[in-house]
């Protein structure tokens, strides 16, 4: 079958662009793959792409930034959703042509903008699935409205947790919508895993405050006040660095706390540590835990919505605490540090569970996912006749509610670039 991603801008960092280029790079072994970047702001993307996938930008900000129709706000890509002041008109029509031109088999969309676009401008004979890599309850409301009329014409909804497959199918109401979950993938480790023996928890991702970095270096001062030989590295940037090494310094731990800055090859230091650790508030999924896991090591991780608790096994591949608990994150952290052959056995068996998290289980469920919706389609359980009206009519009715805001905006954003 031909498939193809559709994504915000393959050129950047972040999770929905590994996790999209781990699934494209698997599926592309035994299928014809691309991937289409809305966006693209550099020569190269930051993550590899061998040639079994291709790769191909719709607008590239290097020389389009300042084209008259990307002056002009998006008016199919929804307003309430997060990436809105990057889509434009230019956008709009560069999507809208894609989807109408594409000769793929299925479409798979990777956020609930590109969703919107897929579910209204896609062909009929395309197979559309929709994926979530957020929640929706994470979701503003305007935004899970705007969700609603149009996902029905979807074929398929997937989302990361079983968590969150469950409040679509409760909250949404997409009669004839199939919604299940696909977890991320990692690939395989290509080195050793970690043994259990070094003393250093390792954590990693974005240094943002919903991480809850400042409660895990708090948390891990009683590790360092009881083992002083042990070390906390925590891999990432982000806004939060300067206000957590002030932290580090104020809690006295600047010889067993390190921030390490992003690593180029985060399997590579996995293998260096023995004990994982997340402590965010919220979590759609939980990709630097299943890292970890793939690598030998067990995870202390709060208990947070939506990802850890469906990826740990507490006590037996990891410890899950209550969210925000600094007292019960630095026990279980304690817990592991002094307790040996606890942590070895915990490391196995999160090497043994997290295989389910492997390429090649989560590439045959997403292959038997896109060869039943592209059969739906060809079957025609998922014609809808009046679909072509329906998609008018909203977009028509949006159109309407919003040439007032568009023509102000538009001056505004003209006004912006040029004192700019």
């Amino acid at each position: 079958m031909k498939i193809s991603f559709l994504i915000h801008n393959a050129y950047g960092i972040g999770g929905t662009i590994t996790t999209t280029f781990n699934l494209a790079q698997a599926l592309g072994e035994r299928h014809s793959v691309e991937i289409v970047s809305v966006l693209r702001h550099r020569e190269q993307p930051n993550a590899a792409l061998d040639g079994r996938v291709s790769l191909r930008p719709l607008v590239d900000l290097r020389t389009e930034k300042e084209h008259p129709l990307h002056l002009r706000p998006a008016r199919v890509f929804p307003s309430y959703e997060y990436r809105y002041q990057q889509y434009s008109e230019l956008t709009d029509q560069r999507i809208g042509t894609f989807l109408e031109s594409t000769d793929a088999d299925v479409v798979i969309g990777t956020r609930p903008g590109l969703n919107v676009h897929l579910a209204l401008q896609a062909p009929d004979g395309v197979a559309r699935i929709g994926q979530e890599h957020l929640t929706l309850d994470n979701h503003p409301p305007g935004l899970r409205r705007t969700l609603r009329r149009s996902y029905r014409h979807l074929d398929t909804v997937t989302t990361v947790t079983d968590a969150d497959a469950a409040s679509y199918r409760r909250k949404m109401r997409l009669p004839g919508v199939r919604v299940e979950a696909l977890p991320n993938s990692v690939p395989d480790p290509g080195l050793p895993p970690a043994d259990g023996s070094a003393k250093v928890v390792v954590a990693a991702g974005r240094l943002v405050s919903v991480k809850r970095y400042d409660l895990l270096i708090e948390a891990f001062a009683q590790v360092a006040a009881a083992y002083p030989d042990w070390q906390l590295r925590i891999y990432g940037k982000g806004a939060e660095e300067e206000r957590l090494r002030q932290i580090i310094v104020d809690l006295g731990l600047s010889n067993n706390v390190f921030l390490m800055g992003a690593a180029a090859h985060m399997e590579a230091e996995w293998v260096k540590g023995s004990i994982g650790a997340a402590a965010s508030n919220f979590e759609p999924f939980g990709m630097t835990i299943v890292e970890a896991m793939r690598c030998g090591l067990p995870v202390v991780s709060t208990d947070c919505a939506y990802g850890p608790g469906e990826i740990i096994q507490d006590g037996v591949d990891g410890q899950l605490v209550p969210v925000g608990d600094r007292d019960a994150l630095g026990t279980a952290l304690m817990e592991l540090v002094r307790d040996d052959e606890r942590r070895r056995h915990m490391g196995l068996s999160a090497l043994y569970n997290a295989r389910r998290f492997a390429p090649g289980p989560v590439t045959e469920q997403a292959e038997r996912l896109f060869a039943e919706a592209i059969e739906a389609r060809r079957s025609g359980h998922r014609t809808d006749p009046g679909r072509a009206r329906t998609n008018q009519n909203l977009l028509g009715r949006s159109f309407a509610a919003r040439d007032t805001l568009y023509t102000a905006g538009s001056k505004v954003l003209r006004t912006i670039r040029r004192v700019r």
